[in-house]
């Protein structure tokens, strides 16, 4: 069993003021997301993963989504998904006008990656196949 050690007061406390001040764009996307409704697939939002907040997280795949608005700086960005890379996690980022407007490309993007990492069917055991 892995143990996970607890949380920093103040990385709890921003996840839980941003889980209350989603923007728009992370409402729709979450309203696809929640109670397993893409796939079965469970995500979290505002995941504390230290030292980020990621704005989604699906454990089972290693996944984390991001929405950038304007306010997003690309350099920033670019150290913060390295970071999340470093840790095992895979990241995919969508700006906030694509789920808004697009929101079928998005959830159709997610699945994609989904079923290249679970959907693969296992080999066939030995002496069975062409």
């Amino acid at each position: 069993m892995r143990h996970k050690p607890p949380l920093p007061t103040r990385t709890l406390t921003t996840a839980k003021l941003l889980r209350t001040a989603s923007t728009d764009a992370e409402l729709k996307l979450w309203y696809h997301l929640r109670a397993k409704r893409l796939a079965g697939l469970k995500f979290r939002r505002q995941h504390p993963i230290p030292p980020y907040i990621a704005d989604f997280f699906c454990e089972e795949l290693r996944l984390v989504v991001e929405i950038d608005g304007s306010q997003h700086d690309e350099e920033t960005d670019s150290i913060r998904t390295r970071a999340l890379e470093r840790q095992g996690l895979v990241v995919l980022r969508f700006w906030d006008n694509q789920v808004l407007q697009e929101i079928e490309a998005v959830l159709e993007a997610i699945l994609n990656f989904a079923r290249g990492r679970t959907l693969s069917p296992p080999p066939l055991p030995q002496g069975e196949g062409p």
